[in-house]
């Protein structure tokens, strides 16, 4: 089992939050097509096995991808690996470019799960995130998806917003509510520095929510999905049964994975590779037939934190008896910090799973650093 990763460089403008890699220039996005699928034949042998059970179309901004482009990437991948029946294969889309014709394309050329970046449904909001659609267009946009025979369908959601109001949040999750989604990604806004919001939240312009009031709204989702029967498999992803993503899940699970084009991570189970944030650098070495890219190999220490990191942040919590054999003589020590973490009501031991209570939900990355082996 494993899973490829595609990341497309390119946005038609720059949401004031957004720090991923990511350029606005797309006049040479066809050149980049083909440097991706380069990439793909360079690094065909990275993987495990050729066996893909999840491919993923992430950015950036993949829906803007013409239909050529989009051709010539799935043919390339398809010549180069062996796709599994009923692997799940998601394309990251904004509602503007959800057009009756692009969504018919999508699923003739086998995309079978989508991932709308709605990001909230207030008009007012979405302007504040410098957002690329409206309201209306959104919900358009997922009626015409489903429509089209998209089932699959996973809602970005952001909350904790300067100037959202409590009533704003609440007719999102009315909204979504009635759409039903079978998935939802809700992340807490972070302000990050090289972006808009961060050169403002320096200057004064913009006042970050404070955790108290975070906190409040991630309660307040994770109360809602639960009551509309999403379960919350991983901190910041809720899913109707049986309806998980996939190829982020495998993420989570230590699964390898191949990530293609600029700033891309990968991981083959020993090794991390981290592809360089520069498009024209990685065109040029792809050219080359070099990987422009900087390779850690994970050291004992590394995979024990690795595995606190994203087993803690799971349903499925951390197996104490994998812990043990990664660990090996640390073991005592964490399980002593594990114990003690439970003893404050923070995690839960349910038979040698360690999983987070809802109070260690809202300080999930503070318990993993604190629990990290130096």
């Amino acid at each position: 089992m494993a899973g490829l990763y595609l990341h497309i460089p390119f946005c038609k403008q720059a949401c004031h939050y957004c720090d991923f890699h990511f350029s606005t220039n797309q006049s040479y996005r066809f050149e980049l097509c083909q440097a991706l699928t380069e990439e793909i034949k360079l690094q065909q042998d990275y993987l495990p096995t050729k066996h893909l059970e999840s491919i993923y179309f992430g950015g950036g901004t993949p829906s803007i991808l013409s239909e050529p482009e989009l051709d010539l990437l799935v043919s390339v991948i398809r010549e180069t690996f062996h796709i599994s029946p009923g692997a799940e294969i998601t394309l990251e889309a904004n509602p503007d470019d959800m057009s009756a014709e692009k969504l018919k394309h999508w699923h003739q050329v086998g995309i079978n799960r989508l991932s709308v970046g709605v990001q909230s449904f207030d008009d007012g909001v979405l302007q504040s995130l410098n957002r690329s659609h409206t309201s209306h267009t959104a919900l358009h946009s997922l009626e015409a998806a489903r429509t089209a025979g998209f089932n699959n369908i996973n809602l970005d959601l952001i909350f904790a917003i300067p100037g959202q109001t409590h009533e704003q949040l609440e007719n999102n999750l009315s909204l979504v509510e009635k759409i039903r989604p079978s998935h939802i990604s809700a992340y807490s806004l972070t302000i990050e520095e090289k972006t808009a919001f961060g050169k403002w939240s320096k200057t004064g312009k913009l006042v970050p929510v404070g955790e108290e009031q975070s906190a409040q709204e991630f309660e307040r989702i994770m109360d809602w999905a639960a009551r509309c029967g999403y379960e919350q498999y991983e901190i910041s992803n809720f899913a109707l049964p049986g309806l998980h993503a996939r190829h982020n899940s495998n993420y989570w699970l230590g699964v390898p994975y191949l990530g293609v084009g600029p700033s891309a991570h990968s991981y083959n189970g020993s090794m991390r590779q981290h592809n360089h944030p520069n498009n024209h650098q990685y065109m040029r070495s792809i050219a080359a037939r070099m990987i422009p890219a900087t390779l850690e190999v994970l050291t004992p220490e590394n995979q024990v934190n690795e595995y606190i990191l994203t087993s803690l942040r799971t349903s499925w919590g951390m197996d104490l008896s994998r812990l043990q054999n990664l660990s090996g003589k640390y073991y005592p020590e964490l399980k002593a910090q594990l114990d003690s973490f439970i003893h404050l009501g923070m995690l839960i031991n349910e038979t040698g799973k360690v999983k987070l209570t809802r109070k260690g939900k809202m300080i999930a990355d503070r318990l993993a650093e604190e629990l990290f082996l130096a």
